[in-house]
């Protein structure tokens, strides 16, 4: 039975409180999002113990999600993306079923394969009482309709419009022709992302009646679920003022994807929601823990912090459902814990995809899309483990001093072999330190300069292991293993959490005690520091075999 979303003026008067109420870009600039792929993440209690065909529903669902809050808020995680809720076409196609919820066919109704609406209020609810936030993946470019064969090549083929909703007439769509060069907007706007066996009627975003429409829809769908932001899929592929139309509409955080290295265009973005995916920085992180290129990862940090005017709000990743999991690429434990490092600790949002903490492998879709449970939720793991401390870092950082975010991350030091940087305002910062030499790099020693305040002890919280800044605010760090570092001032962790500094528990679950929360905003913004740090010794390091390339996105997502 379909789940309706409820109509009429009351919802109109409820999204006035519930924008009023929602979180301020400036409270998710704090937070660190864990990506859940509903149907992937968890089954509830109770479900059969079957085998998860990739290309078909898997039992997940947002009841399986709430029995699970506790892993992700071990992880450190203060807010949770969910995949999109909406109904999607029943069909079990060449490709698959819609498991991901990417095939939209009524926006006026919820995933049955998900649960009821019930079951979505009862998850933000939950998702509320342990202070973080919930935001929601929502598909505002086109519909979605299986067709016999490929509408390229048999022009006889033809959508039944009259079975999508609300845009139930062929006026509200441009006229079909597929994309053909990627490049060029007036086609890849215009023209239908897919058009075999599932195709995607493209809406003609640039018609008034069609965001006064899709306007309407997500004012009652927020004031219906009281969320706290959405992810925009697509947003690259839509007439700029229906993006930016559709923001304001909805009334609370929006985050666009724009899935282009280029950091001019992403960073157009900025002008039509308030954060993007950092696309710009997506590959060159891959290629500075794969491929051994730190100095390009730098270089594209520095690009990032010139063209973007807030970076506080976009959203760093290394993994996501449309890309190979990093250890499909290289599989070396190590090398992950690295890419996590710098997912965590970098400028932005942090964001992680389920089972990136449990080193999922997963080279192209559906494989990178794999069942979490397989898993069996494992904490005890190098990844989980450093996940979550660096998030408890990160929350702890920001609970002492809000600036955090705001302040840019200062380079101290780079080669092909290692990053170091300082974040955060004097007194409260994190100083990081990332290495691409993989399980197998040597030992050496590596002075930062400017690092902390003269005779500054510090505590590395991945090995507890304590540190002092000489006269001039120098750190010399011991580097082995390739492992990560991290340092925070010793008489900042009372209350932490970390390195036997106890944490005092201040929000109780109703499954478990276990905790976290991340602190309101002042937004005051902190001043860079200009630092420098010199190598004393350095091995040569290893050379990385590149792992695989890039898969390319799946057509129909």
């Amino acid at each position: 039975m379909r789940q309706s979303l409820y109509h009429g003026a009351i919802w109109s008067a409820l999204v006035g409180l519930v924008s009023a109420d929602a979180p301020s870009s400036q409270q998710w600039a704090e937070r660190a999002i864990y990506q859940v792929m509903t149907d992937r993440f968890a089954r509830p209690k109770g479900s059969p113990d079957a085998p998860c065909d990739p290309s078909r529903y898997c039992g997940g669902s947002w009841t399986g999600i709430i029995e699970k809050l506790d892993y992700i808020q071990d992880l450190g995680f203060t807010a949770i993306q969910i995949s999109p809720v909406v109904e999607n076409i029943p069909d079990n196609t060449k490709y698959g079923e819609a498991y991901h919820g990417y095939w939209p066919k009524n926006l006026y109704a919820l995933n049955e394969h998900f649960g009821t609406a019930d079951d979505l209020r009862k998850l933000v609810s939950e998702v509320h009482r342990r202070d973080m936030y919930l935001i929601v993946d929502v598909v505002i470019n086109d519909m979605a309709q299986a067709v016999n064969g490929s509408m390229k090549d048999d022009p006889s083929l033809k959508i039944d419009y009259s079975q999508l909703s609300p845009f139930d007439d062929e006026k509200y769509y441009h006229p079909f022709c597929a994309i053909t060069d990627w490049n060029d907007p007036e086609i890849y706007q215009n023209c239908w992302f897919a058009v075999e066996t599932v195709a995607l009627p493209d809406l003609k975003t640039e018609d008034t009646s069609v965001v006064a429409m899709i306007g309407d829809w997500i004012t009652q769908f927020v004031g219906n679920y009281s969320i706290d932001g959405l992810r925009i899929d697509a947003a690259l592929h839509m007439n700029d003022d229906y993006v930016a139309s559709f923001s304001k509409a909805a009334g609370l955080f929006t985050i666009g994807e724009v899935s282009n290295g280029d950091t001019g265009l992403v960073c157009k973005y900025e002008d039509l929601v308030f954060g993007v995916l950092n696309y710009p920085l997506y590959q060159p992180l891959i290629q500075a823990f794969t491929a051994g290129n730190m100095l390009g990862l730098a270089e594209s940090i520095r690009a990032v912090q010139k063209d973007c005017k807030d970076f506080t709000l976009l959203a760093t990743f290394v993994e996501n459902h449309d890309l190979p999991r990093f250890a499909s690429l290289v599989n070396d434990t190590t090398l992950a814990k690295n890419a996590m490092a710098f997912n965590i600790l970098s400028d932005g949002i942090p964001q992680v995809y389920q089972g990136q903490e449990q080193h999922m492998q997963g080279n192209y879709t559906p494989f990178n899309r794999g069942a979490l449970w397989t898993t069996n939720y494992d904490t005890t793991g190098p990844l989980f483990n450093l996940t979550a401390t660096l998030n408890k870092l990160r929350n702890h950082a920001i609970s002492i001093d809000n600036r955090y975010v705001t302040n840019h991350s200062i380079e101290l030091h780079v080669d092909n072999s290692t990053y170091a940087t300082r974040k955060g305002p004097e007194g409260a910062q994190i100083v990081s330190i990332f290495s691409n030499q993989g399980s197998n790099g040597g030992k050496y020693q590596l002075a930062l300069k400017d690092a902390y305040a003269p005779g500054t002890e510090v505590m590395e919280v991945l090995g507890c292991s304590k540190l002092v800044a000489n006269d001039v605010g120098n750190l010399t760090v011991e580097m082995n293993a390739g492992e990560p570092r991290a340092f925070f001032p010793v008489a900042q962790l009372n209350n932490s959490g970390l390195c036997g500094f106890e944490k005092q528990k201040t929000v109780s679950s109703s499954n478990s005690s276990s905790n976290n929360s991340a602190q309101s905003s002042n937004n005051d913004k902190g001043k860079d520091k200009k630092s420098s740090a010199s190598i004393i010794t350095v091995p040569c390091p290893i050379i990385l075999i590149s792992g695989a390339a890039l898969a390319v996105m799946s057509w129909f997502l």
